[in-house]
């Protein structure tokens, strides 16, 4: 079994050599603008799934995801020649997440942005319901009073 660090070597290798392989080899005309954002292997360095993002609409992403699965055979082999390694992975492709993740966070970001700043707005103009000062403060008369009792007696 393989280590860690091997396998995040492998990886990053498998990202390089993806994106490499798509920007110069496949031309296929369903592939989209693609990025390829992350590769993982497994431990024992028989699978990588590699993650990508395109940029478009639904069916630009669908005619990619189509044109990645077409390529896998040509991917594979170009992975396993410039990578070396006795076994070719075998290569998955996932459509990542991050982008609709990240714009999801951004707009609950703005939203409690703006309720912040509308309960700031109602809190410069409130007035407290009941005294302005409701903590209660030792009169001038029992002032006196807790003074003696406090000092020890002689």
């Amino acid at each position: 079994m393989a280590d860690s660090a091997r396998a995040r070597k492998l990886a990053d290798r498998i990202k390089v050599v993806v994106a490499e392989t798509l920007e110069r080899r496949v031309k296929d005309p369903r592939l989209g603008f693609i990025t390829v954002t992350d590769a993982r292997v497994t431990g024992d360095l028989q699978h990588a799934t590699v993650f990508y993002t395109v940029l478009g609409d639904e069916t630009e992403k669908q005619a990619t995801a189509a044109a990645l699965e077409s390529a896998r055979g040509v991917l594979r082999s170009e992975v396993g020649r410039r990578t070396g390694v006795r076994l070719t992975p075998t290569l998955e492709f996932v459509a990542d997440a991050v982008p609709e993740n990240a714009a999801a966070i951004d707009h609950l970001l703005q939203e409690a942005a703006a309720r912040d700043a509308e309960v700031a707005q109602l809190a410069k103009n409130a007035r407290p319901a009941g005294d302005p000062d409701p903590y209660r403060r030792p009169d001038a008369d029992h002032a006196d009073e807790v003074d003696e009792a406090d000092e020890p007696a002689e």
